[in-house]
């Protein structure tokens, strides 16, 4: 009886504790408080979960908020991904977005943190802004007086951006000035990579049809390899990532080309 007790007890945690991952990989992020409420369980219990999951390495934690490691294996919703949306997020689309001060196009890629990108770039001088991401494009469409130009293709549903052979061979016919591109993952060995391949060859398309390209991605991308890769980090000009990030890792990825800015 003791012995089927404590395999009850044992299953119980192990059941809230995958509750607990999949909050953390919905939500892209979370810190304790909002764990906490979910789940309504003691801070001793919660504590115990949370360090359970990092040392199965399925969580990381990184100045009081956790992120799920396996960020590069799946791709949340832009649903998901808006409500995570951070002071580190703003400030990269911030600073991407100055990026574009001596450009007439620009390419920008799907992802929220691209649909960052949209109100500070509200203001900017008139550019060419070209998107595979439907909702960038109805956005700077419905508010702003720039001149958007949406890469047609298959729809991907959880993301609302274009992919397939259409939104290739459309790529394949212009000419941008900037290409800003996100990623699930960056390492300096493996590159940039995303869980698709139909949209690693999209981004390869955008890369190709910039003259220069910027990635914009949290520090917590760092390190991750996703399946499919779609660029080296040298065949970046810019990495523009929060200041979360450590000085020695930016200067090893700033060593092999791009100029890396944390903000």
């Amino acid at each position: 009886m003791p012995g089927s007790m404590s395999s009850m007890f044992r299953g119980r945690a192990f059941d809230r504790q995958q509750e607990i991952l999949s909050f953390v990989r919905s939500e892209g992020r979370a810190v304790v408080s909002e764990i906490g409420d979910r789940f309504a369980v003691s801070p001793a219990t919660l504590r115990r979960d949370l360090r359970a999951l990092e040392a199965q390495r399925l969580i990381v934690r990184s100045y009081g908020v956790f992120f799920p490691t396996d960020i590069g294996g799946h791709e949340t919703s832009v649903e998901d991904r808006r409500k995570a949306q951070t002071e580190e997020r703003l400030a990269i689309a911030e600073a991407a977005v100055s990026l574009m001060t001596d450009v007439s196009s620009v390419f920008l890629d799907e992802g929220a943190l691209l649909e960052d990108l949209v109100g500070p770039l509200r203001p900017v001088r008139r550019l060419t802004v070209v998107t595979t991401s439907v909702t960038i494009a109805a956005d700077l469409g419905r508010q702003s007086d720039h001149d958007v130009i949406v890469v047609g293709g298959r729809l991907r549903p959880a993301k609302m951006g274009t992919v397939d052979r259409w939104a290739v061979s459309m790529l394949a016919e212009l000419n941008v000035d900037l290409a800003v591109l996100g990623t699930n993952g960056v390492t300096l060995d493996r590159g940039l990579t995303t869980p698709d391949p139909a949209v690693a060859e999209t981004k390869r398309a955008a890369i190709a049809a910039a003259r220069q390209s910027a990635l914009v991605c949290e520090h917590t991308r760092f390190g991750v390899t996703s399946f499919a890769k779609f660029a080296d980090v040298r065949q970046l000009s810019w990495i523009v990532t929060g200041k979360q990030l450590a000085r020695a890792t930016a200067q090893r990825y700033s060593a092999i080309g791009p100029k890396l800015l944390r903000v």
